[in-house]
């Protein structure tokens, strides 16, 4: 229910386009993705269920605040992360379980939103170790997802932010998304955690390239 609740909201707040170097999707896998904009998680689901994909997702356990996001998330078995607490550990090992049973899961490599207010394309930040972890306990490859134009739905101050979802349906900015091809990382968490951002990194500059961002253009 989440990822059509996600499909129709995207819909009707831009216009999305895909991409994928998959030839086939795997039965099972870790889903990593920048993250930009309180938008770019819908936009990433929309975007996976065009490929008959409903993750596991990772997400700050604020959300669980919301009543009825509450419900929804538990009820379709999704993952909050408590960072910073005793809990944070006990993600990895639910969403190393949702991998054993033939589910995918989605991560965000950094964890943390950008803090910049402008509405323009960056490469993403630092990642944490999350990702390489889950796949070191796992064995589960990576799959890494750029995603481009959620700035444009919404980013910067809660105000900006507000009137660009009221204006978002009126605007129609260009979105994208792209999936690039499973990878498994190598032995140790740094090198993972490096092998993983590179991965995503090309993901999105694929992505922001598709909608003629500077960012990807000029590197």
């Amino acid at each position: 229910m989440l990822s059509r609740i996600a499909a129709d909201l995207v819909a009707s707040l831009g216009r999305l386009t895909t991409s994928a170097e998959l030839t086939t999707v795997p039965a099972t896998g870790i889903l990593v993705a920048n993250h930009t904009s309180l938008a770019d998680p819908a936009v990433v689901l929309a975007a996976l269920r065009r490929m008959d994909v409903e993750p596991v997702i990772l997400a700050t356990a604020g959300l669980w605040r919301i009543p009825v996001l509450r419900y929804l998330l538990d009820r379709e078995g999704h993952v909050p992360v408590h960072r910073g607490t005793t809990h944070a550990a006990d993600a990895l090992d639910k969403a190393a379980a949702a991998l054993d049973a033939g589910r995918m899961v989605l991560i965000y490599g950094e964890g943390r939103l950008p803090r910049r207010r402008d509405a323009a394309e960056a490469a993403p930040d630092s990642f944490r170790s999350g990702p390489a972890r889950l796949a070191a306990v796992s064995g589960a490859p990576i799959i890494p997802i750029g995603q481009a134009g959620a700035r444009r739905v919404t980013s910067g101050s809660p105000a900006k932010q507000v009137a660009g979802l009221l204006t978002a349906h009126v605007r129609r900015p260009r979105l994208h998304v792209h999936v690039g091809a499973p990878i498994e990382l190598p032995a140790g968490t740094a090198a993972a955690t490096a092998a993983a951002h590179h991965a995503v990194t090309a993901a999105w500059r694929t992505a922001a390239q598709r909608l003629g961002e500077p960012a990807a253009l000029a590197a």
